[in-house]
């Protein structure tokens, strides 16, 4: 039976639902996967080429693109169900060449991949891609027919994108957590700039867009149809009060740290496992009871309001301009965290 897969991912919804499928099937299978994301060469296009020139500290961040932020995606949702993970992210213009090659050089014995996707850089997941991934891999390959399987995916882009924020959460808090673990080794100094671009991201994301959507939205419409989920609901809503506390305790923390060296470095670390622990308590229960409470009771119009207001398409409580900041951030968190971070085969780091 096949004991270690490759993933494509681009980070489309349907690339989302692609790896869920693909760490469930690993899962049952006790194997493990190399997820992969390329990234187009910046460097080789007119704008890159000038921007090299004119403002090198720009292109770096362009030419790093959003691929390791779509692995460490990848690479939460296995750490959630407990599968060992690698990643590999590669410069490509001809996707299903790199496909290949990668699942040749990590020894996998099956590629996993969608039929087709809606967007991407020519992405990883196009029907084209997968196509010629058939025409001329060695490897066995198993496409997943995610769209036409699934009735319910095209009536619920929402709840893609709550699992796709609660995965970029995930792997922000993961990396601070590499970052605490490698401190305590000796084998990293502290990058103080780092924690603060991720408490930033941590501090404001949830609160300014993610809660409240969550709330006026999801639970609301929850709140109408039915009752048995109430008091998941109410605890939900305290949690989101109480993870503003524990944040405020975190950046406290951090400036100690920052000011004090080492002497405020066993604060620090109780300050990040202590918010770490309940933010995945808190999104391992939205995803266990009230995101199936939803699919069983919201009708068809109540998710295009709850998609619509997550899609951010001028919902006037919500700037989408702060949403695609975060999202910016998120990227680049990840781009500037220690290569480590991916890859660590799920080890103590997980939340």
């Amino acid at each position: 039976m096949y004991r270690h897969l490759l993933v494509p991912t681009d980070g489309s919804d349907l690339s989302v639902e692609t790896v869920g499928k693909a760490v469930e099937f690993a899962r049952s299978l006790g194997a493990k996967i190399t997820f992969l994301s390329a990234r187009r060469d910046y460097g080789a296009t007119d704008g890159g080429a000038l921007e090299r020139t004119l403002n090198p500290g720009g292109f770096v961040e362009h030419a790093a693109g959003e691929a390791k932020g779509y692995v460490a995606q990848a690479e939460a949702e296995a750490r959630m169900k407990k599968v060992q993970c690698q990643s590999i992210v590669r410069t490509a213009d001809r996707p299903y060449e790199a496909i290949i090659e990668a699942a040749k050089e990590q020894a996998c014995d099956l590629i996993f991949m969608a039929s087709h996707g809606r967007r991407g850089l020519q992405a990883l997941v196009l029907g084209s891609q997968t196509q010629k991934v058939l025409a001329h891999s060695p490897i066995p390959v198993l496409v997943s027919m995610v769209e036409s399987n699934q009735a319910e995916w095209k009536l619920n882009p929402a709840v893609v994108t709550i699992h796709q924020e609660h995965l970029s959460l995930s792997a922000v808090i993961h990396a601070m957590r590499y970052l605490i673990q490698e401190i305590r080794a000796g084998r990293s100094a502290p990058d103080i700039t780092l924690f603060r671009a991720i408490m930033h991201y941590i501090h404001d994301f949830p609160e300014t867009l993610h809660h409240p959507k969550e709330e006026l939205y999801l639970f609301r419409k929850l709140r109408e149809h039915t009752h048995e989920v109430d008091a998941v609901l109410e605890e939900l809503e305290c949690q989101h009060k109480r993870e503003l506390v524990l944040v405020d305790a975190l950046e406290v923390s951090l400036e100690q740290y920052a000011s004090q060296g080492a002497s405020a470095f066993d604060g620090l670390s109780r300050a990040v496992d202590a918010f770490a622990e309940a933010v995945w308590a808190h999104m391992s229960l939205e995803e266990r009871v009230v995101i199936p409470a939803a699919m069983k009771h919201l009708s068809p119009e109540d998710w295009r309001e709850v998609g619509a207001a997550f899609a951010e398409n001028g919902d006037p409580c919500f700037d989408s301009d702060t949403t695609n900041a975060y999202k910016k951030l998120f990227t680049r968190i990840i781009n500037l965290a220690p290569e480590g971070v991916l890859g660590n085969d799920g080890e103590s780091t997980d939340l």
